[in-house]
């Protein structure tokens, strides 16, 4: 305990947050390894392992669960077998790591897809914008309002609502899910909650429409 440790500041509770459907999945993740964009002036040397895929010019690709990497020989409902299979256009989310949730057909609530019919969905809506999400006015009547504008192949987290936390904002989303169903799935009237970010503190927190009042595990 000879470092000095200051204490982290506070972030001011009364700021905006940012309330997106919380969509009942499996987390997900793509990752992107671009080896010119690692370090300035200098080429990174190739990630290791066989659960990145070489898309050339120094461009890897690699699909993620909530807590590692997989493969379509060892795979979470399909995920990696999509990312290899939409390698080419999954790309262009650019150098990083990408989340989001994988949904849909044989996966949690379904939200009513059928035969294999899955989609990713991104998190960051501050990168991401999808039409819904732009409008901000409830229009999320079909799939192609929650389609991420910059890369196809993924949508995005519809967004319910922006504004002050000290405000009725969740309620009033909350409402939305009650009364108009799913955002993400149009017609599903079974969402599960939503999520909430705190953008002065960085910090995400959820809230759902049944037992948000019981741990996970207890559920």
């Amino acid at each position: 305990m000879n470092e000095f440790r200051s204490f982290r500041k506070i972030a001011r509770f009364n700021r905006d947050v940012i309330v997106t459907e919380k969509i009942d999945g499996t987390n997900a993740q793509i990752n992107i390894f671009d080896c010119l964009k690692q370090e300035e002036n200098k080429i990174a040397d190739p990630p290791v392992g066989d659960h990145w895929l070489d898309m050339g010019d120094g461009i890897y690709i690699a699909a993620g669960s909530r807590t590692r990497f997989i493969t379509p020989n060892d795979d979470n409902f399909g995920f990696a077998k999509w990312v290899w299979n939409n390698a080419s256009k999954l790309i262009y989310l650019g150098n990083g790591t990408h989340f989001g949730e994988w949904w849909g057909s044989g996966i949690q609530r379904k939200y009513g897809l059928t035969n294999g019919e899955r989609r990713f969905s991104l998190f960051n809506v501050n990168r991401w914008t999808c039409t819904g999400n732009d409008e901000l006015d409830g229009n999320f009547d079909d799939a192609d309002s929650t389609k991420c504008l910059e890369v196809p192949v993924c949508f995005v987290v519809p967004v319910l609502g922006i504004g002050n936390i000290t405000s009725n904002i969740v309620d009033s989303c909350l409402g939305y899910l009650i009364n108009r169903g799913s955002a993400a799935a149009a017609g599903f009237l079974n969402p599960e909650g939503v999520v909430i970010f705190h953008a002065a503190s960085n910090t995400l927190f959820k809230q759902t429409l049944e037992n948000d009042d019981q741990h996970k595990s207890v559920i």
